[in-house]
């Protein structure tokens, strides 16, 4: 944990400067082109071009509501013959991650790995943050799916990165390329969305590229059919907004039956349990198989649900509706992905509807992708055998390689 006055110390005394490094960034491990080039990546990525040093960085960035914290993540960074150039840098935002101590800063991550095979072993410098509330990070919760606290995340990590970049004997070109991942389409779309309305004097952005993200999430909640990792998703969201907002429910227990209405709040993330055992240890519904609206059904009470579908004026779908993106025109190339057969993240509920408001607008900088084929022509039929693969493997390789396709004609 590390305290406000360590925050000040580290900023030397005065209020702490969002990005300011807390810790001296520290060199992890170096992953050779020929363990990324084994890393199963090599069809989408192409061979590796460098070495990739994995630096594990930790940096102020506010809370949810301006509170002094503080963040980890890792700077991927280019290396070895030929790779001495100042690189593009690429900020990346995580997937939805439920376990409080993981961070990318580990050479054995597979969602690091992806990003060093991907982008780092390719001549792009990386910064990935582990979001707050994760990791070296203070803050007593994870704010999750809201747009401001992500952005700040996202665009301190890049602060992060030039400040320690010299240190660790890599360079920066200046140009900067967004992109996450599920959560992380909705986070990098938030940085892109604040750094072009207010920053872009200080962060030039070329390009981003947002992956499967939840974009409308106010047309989410007046959906009537629950969609696939519900009872991980929707609880996660409706407690971090509580702790934010602070006007979702009275009482927890008016939002949630029991027995998960005990200990909910602080469920997520957790400090020991993952996807799984979340469910095997009964802390959410899923051990016998229950769909998507059976698991809604037995977590939340019907009048909390119900109100969220039907009422307009609902503070869980206002909550939604102050983290949509739907109302920003992005000035620099941008890229939306994701697989239209994705049971997680439905692309007609938020990829569809994110272009089409990008569209009503007029912009001709933004383009669209869909996946599917590529994922069918490599795993075959989508089936209810291999649908729980579809969000959070297969279809992640494709989109990142779509993501590069644009930064490479940008750099």
């Amino acid at each position: 944990m590390i305290s406000a006055a360590a925050l000040l110390s580290a900023c030397g005394g005065s209020d702490p400067v969002n990005g300011s490094l807390i810790d001296a960034p520290a060199t992890l491990a170096t992953l050779t082109k020929a363990q990324l080039d084994a890393s199963g990546l090599i069809a989408l990525s192409g061979p590796a071009k460098c070495d990739v040093k994995l630096v594990s960085l930790n940096y102020v960035t506010p809370g949810a509501k301006g509170e002094s914290s503080n963040a980890s993540g890792v700077l991927l960074i280019p290396t070895g013959s030929g790779c001495t150039t100042p690189a593009p840098l690429v900020a990346y935002a995580k997937g939805t991650d439920v376990q409080k101590p993981r961070t990318l800063a580990n050479p054995l991550d597979s969602e690091t790995g992806l990003l060093a095979a991907m982008y780092a072993g390719q001549g792009y410098a990386v910064v990935a943050t582990d979001y707050l509330g994760f990791a070296k990070s203070n803050y007593s919760y994870h704010p999750y799916l809201h747009a401001d606290s992500e952005a700040t995340s996202v665009i301190d990590s890049i602060r992060a990165a030039r400040n320690a970049v010299s240190s660790q004997g890599g360079s920066l070109n200046g140009k900067v390329m967004l992109t996450g991942y599920s959560q992380g389409g909705h986070a990098s779309m938030a940085a892109h969305r604040a750094i072009e309305k207010s920053l872009s004097s200080e962060i030039n952005v070329v390009a981003g590229a947002h992956l499967a993200g939840p974009y409308n999430l106010s047309g989410s909640m007046k959906i009537p059919d629950a969609i696939a990792g519900y009872q991980f998703f929707v609880p996660y969201l409706v407690t971090a907004w509580q702790k934010i907002y602070g006007n979702l429910y009275s009482n927890v227990s008016d939002a949630f039956k029991a027995p998960y209405a005990d200990g909910i709040e602080s469920l997520l993330p957790s400090a020991t349990l993952n996807y799984t055992t979340l469910v095997t240890s009964g802390k959410l519904p899923g051990i016998n198989g229950e769909t998507p609206n059976q698991a809604r059904d037995a977590l939340f009470q019907t009048s909390f649900s119900s109100d969220i579908l039907t009422n307009p004026n609902n503070p869980t779908f206002l909550a939604a509706k102050k983290n949509d993106l739907l109302d920003w025109s992005p000035k620099s190339q941008t890229m939306l992905c994701s697989g239209s057969g994705d049971p997680t993240v439905p692309a007609a509920v938020h990829q569809s509807v994110m272009k089409a408001a990008f569209d009503a607008k007029g912009l001709t900088n933004v383009t669209s992708v869909d996946v599917h084929p590529y994922i069918e022509a490599t795993y075959g039929p989508i089936t209810m055998a291999n649908i729980a693969n579809y969000h959070g493997t297969y279809a992640p390789p494709f989109c990142h390689a779509q993501a590069k396709g644009l930064f490479d004609l940008v750099k």
